[in-house]
């Protein structure tokens, strides 16, 4: 019995703090790993991010979402709410009607404009037939954002209750435009935090 009181009294306190660390990523937290181009610039390939859950879901968000014809966890921005017309004219957004920017995207647009990403998806991370894809797709673009059948000007109107989610890198995520909106119950907490790589910790 005095073993298990001096126990509890060296580990006492580090074991408590251990068990709460693990319901709070169970019910307040969790992370989750970059996979693929989709956010990029914003977020990169292999990127951890901090999500925090049950927090209320606002437009430009980034958040992680379940595919729900799969077991995948995806990580995109919010860009239509529920009830929202969107609509996209030669990479200029309409939320109901009024344009609206978007400034996160307006460093790739640019390269977009200036030679197709060509040069991009040349560069470190893009070798073999990866790059090679991604520069096809990018060269067949009239525009940064377009839909599925590459048309510049297209539109969605979100269900209620469900949420329009793309990549920042238009021309390669597979988001919205290809599985459909999001439930509410699918997205399971917006990203923070950046923790790794130590190189680029922080926000974004």
């Amino acid at each position: 019995m005095n073993s298990f009181k001096n126990f509890l009294k060296e580990w006492g306190l580090f074991l408590l703090i251990l068990s709460l660390l693990a319901l709070s990523r169970i019910f307040f937290w969790s992370n989750v790993r970059v996979e693929g181009h989709s956010m990029d610039p914003t977020l990169a390939d292999g990127e951890i991010l901090f999500v925090v859950k049950h927090l209320p879901i606002d437009r430009f968000d980034i958040v992680v979402a379940h595919e729900e014809n799969g077991n995948k966890y995806i990580v995109k921005r919010v860009i239509g709410m529920p009830g929202d017309t969107i609509r996209y004219e030669n990479d200029k957004l309409y939320i109901n009607d009024k344009e609206t920017d978007e400034p996160y995207l307006a460093d790739y647009i640019k390269r977009f404009k200036d030679d197709k990403l060509q040069s991009t998806y040349s560069g470190k991370g893009f070798e073999g037939n990866k790059g090679t894809f991604f520069r096809s797709i990018a060269q067949k673009a009239q525009a940064f954002t377009v839909d599925v059948n590459y048309n510049t000007n297209f539109s969605f109107t979100v269900p209620e209750g469900e949420y329009l989610l793309l990549g920042d890198d238009r021309l390669v995520s597979s988001d919205s435009r290809h599985v459909g909106t999001f439930k509410e119950k699918d997205i399971t907490g917006e990203a923070k935090f950046r923790f790794w790589p130590i190189t680029r910790i922080g926000t974004f």
